[in-house]
């Protein structure tokens, strides 16, 4: 399959790889016909997806089945009114029945719209006016029939694995049709799919992705994620986010892995460590709160030696969690860096030692710059954005997006020139590995100094008792600015006065004295979004709005 996209499969070194790769873009290509009807045609018997759940459940599928299936879907979506250009929102967790919708709608030139479940009645409203969107898939969950009910939404509603009055049965509604399909034309530059950002910054996004992008996660998941043909590969995602992208369908089944979906009620270490031991996955990527969980539990209890590689993604990975997986495990984390905008953009590859805490080099298919606030490359060692060069032009980076749907304004602000601006931070050390500082809202300033929030997660959770954290800004009168940090402690521990003490001090001994954390604020949960990442922004908003107004001036001289 791959050689039919690339002129080289196999490089020497990461300088070969950086300079030779390159993808061959059929003018046509739509990943339902040439991918999944591909595998069916050359191997109907070819596994292509293990799902299980919390509840016994198991299912098996070929590339013959999804074909099928994918085909029977697209016409029923079809006889329900569904063509070219159309807008679906799918909210299907991590059903089985995602990959055969998915496929369909990709199939009918129709666009995708992952959503998740934790999404709220005014969280559809906004999505469906803002995407225009007529067609509504969901899982059979209490929450999500509810906020749907209480949504302005009146369209098409199909429900997955289940029956309810208003809504057709999508099992129901794919009886009798036919698991044939004349193939639907398509452009590689139409669009096919949108995500919503996770809106850790304001009001989500739509992200806009052509045909082309599942072709720009070949370097995702056969040189970052290092999948097999023919082996388990498990991402640990929700369908309704870009994640689920990155690892759960597109380059990982160019590549002919098979997908493992654990259809988890919640994340619960021992079950999810469970699942990886029975199944025997071969590759494995979670965000790096899920690592630190995980390392909670006895990893000594479990057979793990069918994991071959292990990566992560979604927040940055915090060397003590890097150093305490490899010493129980022998695996090294592999770290990536990306947006719902692109494919990985930065990461660890085979071909040097990954640096812990490190984002790794660029892919090969992104010509990756740090620049300062004027415009220029920043020397290695200096705080600079993530851009991204060549943006809209005859090689636009065949995996990136093409701008933000119906928001031009925001285009403007993030696209210049030819080039994209992340509103990430890093630095490059003399080597060319990028490490990341944080999102430009999430540096903090405090008496003339730059403060980014994940050296100073990094050495907190280095302490025995903190489980995870989160450092922002909190309002100070004299300062400006001054660090606080966010702690979930492990269990059984107490936060005391002293234990603060003794973390302050824990952060200055590994870190410039100047970035302690003069606030620590012990919780039992930090907010993120549907996505896993955290919400700095939402405790940043919450501390202004808590703190004191600040101390009146004196008096001018002379004035009483």
């Amino acid at each position: 399959m791959l050689d039919k996209y690339l002129p080289r499969i196999e490089f020497d070194s990461y300088e070969d790889f950086k300079a030779n790769y390159t993808v061959n873009i059929p003018d046509d290509f739509n990943f339902g016909y040439d991918v999944v009807d591909g595998w069916a045609a050359a191997d109907p018997d070819k596994p292509a997806l293990v799902w299980c759940d919390d509840c016994g459940g198991e299912r098996s599928f070929t590339f013959g089945d999804i074909s099928a299936q994918s085909n029977r879907a697209a016409n029923m979506l079809r006889k329900l009114g569904v063509s070219k250009g159309d807008a679906v929102m799918l909210i299907l967790r991590r059903r089985f029945e995602y990959w055969f919708v998915v496929t369909a709608l990709h199939k009918l030139g129709a666009v995708a719209i992952p959503a998740s479940l934790q999404l709220t009645s005014k969280d559809i409203d906004y999505r469906v006016q803002a995407a225009g969107i007529k067609t509504l898939i969901c899982v059979d969950d209490g929450f999500v029939l509810e906020q749907v009910r209480q949504s302005a939404f009146d369209g098409v509603k199909i429900i997955v694995n289940g029956e309810r009055d208003g809504w057709l049965s999508l099992d129901r509604e794919l009886e009798g049709m036919p698991d044939t399909l004349e193939r639907v034309p398509t452009k590689s530059d139409d669009l096919m799919l949108m995500y919503f950002t996770s809106g850790t910054t304001g009001m989500p996004k739509m992200v806009r992705h052509t045909f082309e992008h599942p072709l720009g996660h070949i370097v995702t998941a056969k040189y970052w994620q290092r999948v097999q043909n023919g082996r388990l590969h498990m991402s640990v995602s929700d369908s309704g986010w870009a994640k689920f992208g990155w690892g759960k369908i597109y380059g990982q089944w160019l590549c002919g892995a098979v997908i493992f979906a654990y259809d988890m009620d919640k994340f619960v270490p021992k079950l999810l460590l469970e699942k990886l031991e029975r199944y025997k996955v071969t590759t494995f990527c979670a965000p790096p709160t899920m690592y630190r969980f995980m390392l909670q539990e006895d990893l000594t209890r479990y057979d793990l030696s069918g994991i071959t590689h292990c990566c992560n993604a979604g927040e940055p990975l915090n060397p003590e969690v890097y150093r305490q997986f490899r010493e129980l495990t022998g695996l090294r984390l592999t770290e990536g860096f990306g947006q719902s905008e692109s494919s990985v953009m930065l990461a660890n590859f085979e071909w040097f030692e990954p640096r812990p805490g490190s984002m790794g080099k660029p892919s090969p298919l992104y010509d990756i710059d740090l620049v300062g606030a004027d415009g220029k490359t920043c020397p290695a060692g200096v705080e600079g954005e993530i851009v991204i060069r060549g943006f809209g032009d005859e090689a636009h980076p065949c995996g990136l997006f093409y701008g933000y749907h119906n928001d031009p304004a925001y285009n403007a602000r993030v696209i210049s020139g030819g080039v994209y601006y992340t509103g990430d931070v890093a630095w490059r050390d003399d080597d060319g590995y990028y490490w990341f500082v944080g999102r430009n809202d999430d540096v903090i300033k405090c008496s003339g100094y730059r403060i980014g929030p994940f050296e100073v997660e990094s050495a907190l959770v280095e302490h025995p008792d903190v489980v995870e954290c989160a450092v922002t800004a909190a309002p100070d009168p004299v300062r400006g600015q001054v660090v606080k940090a966010s702690v979930i402690l492990r269990a059984g521990v107490t936060g005391t006065p002293e234990l603060v003490k003794e973390l302050q001090n824990h952060v200055k001994k590994l870190t410039a004295p100047y970035k302690y954390p003069r606030i620590i604020e012990f919780v039992t949960e930090l907010p993120k979004t549907v996505s896993g990442k955290i919400k700095r922004k939402q405790i940043r908003e919450a501390d202004e709005c808590a703190a004191p107004p600040p101390p009146a001036a004196p008096p001018a001289e002379g004035v009483k």
